[in-house]
């Protein structure tokens, strides 16, 4: 039996640092749960001089990252620099070196991860990716082995922080403009989504750059990973619509939580008779739902199987430590299976050729505000239309009008259509002379 399992890091930032820090501070306890020691060999940065958050032992540290896949005493290599390439490259070449590998990164997982796995399987190795969706929410382990039983129908799911606490701070802010219209006073007129995304951006829930998180990207390629395991077929991120929260505006969450109804940007997989649908957007969702209640930066999956029925997992989706915590459960689970010398049965095998479908395939309600003429037989117009393409009104609310500019406000609620038709409809009804603009459409779910 092995003594020490050898493990490299490529990268040391804030979640390679708490890889470290963790395998070090607690390295026997880890070894009486492994069976062997666990030992940072090495450890590849771009800047040798940079200060670290963890002190390694001397000799540690290197920008050669060759070097450390080449490493004979390296069993376990561990990715955490994220994108497609160069990590992408420094996987294959680990596998080629005959290491197993951890890795976090969504993105390369989400756009190659059945090949990469064919490769390590076909060499004897496998590669863990517990941390790529969810952080510290067990999501990867139970699709993988738990739920394997079951035939997955759907998953739903809240799954990044910065975008749920936007939408959680635009559905407070709206629900208090409410109220002071309620009492007959003026609410501010700042605020919106720009202002909750600043306050997102200053407490660190938002990169500089935001655009991975608030128009879908990040929720895709989390949503991929787990469609392809949950339905043992190819998802891949360009196969999913997306769309982000940047056109949301606090008068949706108004006249949503009138309606009881919360807006979440929902990442959803669905089985259907012809194939999957895959989409990540901003959704309707009633109040009662569990995942309707997930607010600020918490994440929560919900997957139903026709054994177990729904399933919702919860938690910190994100950061340092949970994500460093999948991170390391990763490299104990690989490092008792060395010591056993044992490997990982279960693992991502595509089983079908299930094709995903395009959105036109979806069978949904649908949320519509629209901004019109103020005047008789507007409304005749739009439900004449959208009864032409087979959409029907659910209910129809007219909200204040605009005298200055002799316009009216129509929230409408439609009943379950076929979204090709829905589409269709929208550009007819775009067109019409008493409609000034289409302001909102949202999708309806439960």
């Amino acid at each position: 039996m092995k003594q020490q399992i050898g493990v490299g890091l490529i990268g040391l930032g804030v979640v390679g640092g708490g890889v470290a820090r963790a395998l070090l501070e607690r390295g026997e306890y880890f070894a009486r749960q492994v069976g062997a020691e666990l030992v940072v060999r090495r450890a590849a940065v771009r800047d040798l001089k940079k200060p670290r958050s963890v002190e390694l032992p001397p000799g540690t540290l290197t920008d050669d990252v060759e070097s450390l896949i080449n490493d004979p005493s390296i069993d376990i290599i561990v990715e955490v620099i994220g994108g497609e390439e160069p990590a992408g490259s420094f996987i294959r070449a680990a596998l080629k070196a005959g290491k197993h590998v951890v890795t976090a990164n969504k993105e390369l997982i989400a756009k190659q991860g059945p090949e990469l796995l064919a490769d390590a399987h076909s060499r004897g190795l496998d590669i863990m990716f517990e941390a790529s969706v969810g952080g510290g929410i067990p999501l990867i382990a139970p699709l993988r082995r738990d739920l394997l039983a079951n035939r997955i129908s759907s998953i739903r799911a809240i799954i990044n922080g910065t975008t749920n606490y936007i939408v959680t701070s635009m559905a407070r802010e709206g629900a208090m403009a409410e109220a002071l219209r309620q009492q007959g006073l003026e609410p501010p007129s700042s605020g919106g989504y720009a202002e909750a995304l600043a306050r997102a951006q200053e407490l660190g829930y938002a990169e500089p750059d935001p655009t991975n998180d608030v128009e879908g990207y990040d929720a895709a390629y989390k949503l991929a990973i787990m469609a392809s395991l949950g339905f043992r077929t190819r998802v891949h991120p360009s196969d999913i619509h997306t769309e982000g929260i940047t056109k949301l505006s606090l008068r949706d969450f108004q006249y949503a939580q009138e309606l009881g109804y919360a807006i979440k940007l929902l990442a959803i997989a669905e089985r259907t008779d012809g194939g999957i649908v895959a989409r990540v957007a901003p959704t309707l969702l009633p109040q009662s739902e569990p995942l309707a209640k997930v607010d600020d930066v918490y994440n929560a999956v919900q997957i139903e199987g026709d054994l177990t029925g729904k399933v919702l997992l919860q938690g910190r989706g994100a950061g340092a430590d949970p994500t460093s915590s999948a991170v390391v459960a990763d490299v104990l689970d690989l490092a008792h299976s060395i010591v056993l010398g044992t490997r990982e049965r279960k693992y991502w095998a595509l089983e079908s050729e299930t094709p995903v479908l395009s959105l036109d395939a979806l069978q949904s309600r649908y949320y519509v505000r629209v901004t019109v003429a103020d005047k008789p037989g507007v409304l005749a117009q739009i439900a004449r239309t959208l009864g032409d393409h087979g959409v029907s009104i659910a209910a129809v609310n007219q909200k204040e009008a605009n005298e200055d500019h002799q316009t009216a406000e129509l929230v409408i609620m439609t009943h379950r259509a076929r979204e090709g038709a829905m589409q269709a409809a929208l550009r007819e009804i775009e067109g019409l002379e008493v409609v000034a603009q289409v302001s909102s459409f949202l999708r309806v779910e439960g």
